[in-house]
């Protein structure tokens, strides 16, 4: 009987004391996973191939308005597309997810059509500037004109296009430098849309949570992380800046020092989530601030007149007769015409002691027929009347 010899399995070579184990081997993709991404695949194309047919009729669209002297960005056309396209919108994409990729679609129109400038608050970073881009997109360019009145100075000048200022917050109420500017600059400058914004807070550093030493922020941003900051760094100094993208920029120089000299970095900032990708900081924590609810109305100004979409606000600024209750006259012409006024804030007239300059929000459009009696009547109660501007009234926030 013959005897049948076996083959003795080789054994693995053994491993080098220290080296790194081999990667574990990767699963093979199924069949139906790959079958869907050649559905992806193609579906990428035909979205390429239609992304480029709807640029091509933009080039048009841009050729058209240059022709005739229509304005490049018109918040009336912009509201409608987003209504249509938000009312399309079956799922199972949100529609912030939708409006956010039409955003950025239009902000490449924007620059196909005719390359636009919009001025913001800065420093690069700030609220200001990131708020602008959530409105814009990546595709314009953006100013840094680093006070408030330098926005609407460039813009009534036409150094940029646009101008994006910020007009009341949920937590703070009026911003008195834009309130001001709007009393200086008026008949001058329009309010040409609006824009709402949650303001979310990041802690921002080059270095790991429990290495942080110290956090610069401006001192109000420290106040609205405060219970936060409480909680997870009670010991860590606060360092006051004049801007949150300050504070940034100086975390980042002491970061880097820091490393230059073979030392621990202990610095960071609480900014934007912009204000760390512009200054090379990692988000460590994002969403550090107490009140989820904080947000922002900014107004966009422009040199022209928006056009009324059948759901819009205007902004008027007023001052009274000095005489008892012309407020009240005033505020009365409104109710009696059915028009709700869902802001209202003050400012120092300026001219005359205890004298104040009011600014109203109305529910409607300037051209409205009752808009219309309703603003000349209340004027008879009034040393001076302005419409600050009409515009697409904002129901979503960024």
């Amino acid at each position: 009987m013959a005897i049948r010899k076996t083959r003795k399995k080789s054994s693995p070579p053994a491993q080098a004391p220290g080296a790194a184990a081999p990667p574990p081997a990767r699963p093979k993709d199924s069949a139906r996973l790959l079958e869907l991404r050649r559905k992806i695949d193609a579906v990428d194309q035909r979205l390429v191939r239609l992304l480029n047919e709807r640029a091509s009729l933009v080039v048009e669209v841009g050729k058209a308005k240059r022709a005739d002297g229509t304005p490049i960005y018109a918040p009336h056309r912009e509201a409608e597309v987003l209504r249509k396209v938000l009312s399309s919108n079956k799922g199972p994409l949100s529609d912030r997810a939708v409006e956010g990729v039409y955003r950025e679609l239009m902000s490449g129109s924007f620059a196909l059509e005719q390359p636009l400038r919009i001025g913001y608050l800065g420093p690069p970073g700030s609220n200001s500037h990131a708020a602008a881009v959530k409105q814009f997109g990546s595709s314009v360019d953006y100013e840094d004109l680093r006070e408030i009145g330098g926005v609407f100075t460039e813009v009534r000048r036409g150094h940029v296009n646009y101008g994006l200022v910020p007009i009341e917050n949920s937590l703070g109420g009026g911003i008195v430098e834009t309130l001001d500017a709007f009393k200086a600059n008026a008949q001058q400058i329009s309010i040409y849309g609006e824009v709402q914004i949650t303001v979310h807070h990041a802690l921002l550093a080059n270095c790991q949570p429990s290495q942080v030493r110290r956090i610069h922020s401006k001192p109000e941003i420290f106040q609205q992380c405060r219970n936060w900051l409480s909680t997870q760094y009670p010991g860590v100094e606060l360092m006051p800046a004049a801007s949150s993208s300050r504070a940034a920029q100086i975390a980042a120089d002491e970061c880097r020092k820091a490393l230059e000299i073979g030392a621990e970095p202990g610095s960071a900032a609480i900014g934007t989530a912009l204000a760390g990708q512009l200054y090379g900081l990692n988000v460590l924590f994002p969403r550090i601030e107490d009140d989820p609810n904080n947000i922002t109305r900014f107004g966009i100004i422009a040199r022209q007149n928006a056009r009324p979409t059948g759901d819009d606000k205007t902004s008027i600024m007023f001052t009274t007769d000095d005489k008892p209750g012309a407020l009240v006259s005033v505020l009365g012409v409104f109710q009696s015409a059915g028009i709700n006024l869902s802001h209202i804030d003050k400012r120092p007239q300026g001219r005359e002691r205890w004298t104040y300059t009011f600014f109203v929000d109305a529910l409607g459009h300037r051209e409205d027929a009752a808009m219309v009696a309703a603003i000349e009547q209340a004027q008879t109660h009034c040393r001076e009347l302005i419409v600050l501007g009409s515009y697409p009234r904002s129901r979503r926030i960024l």
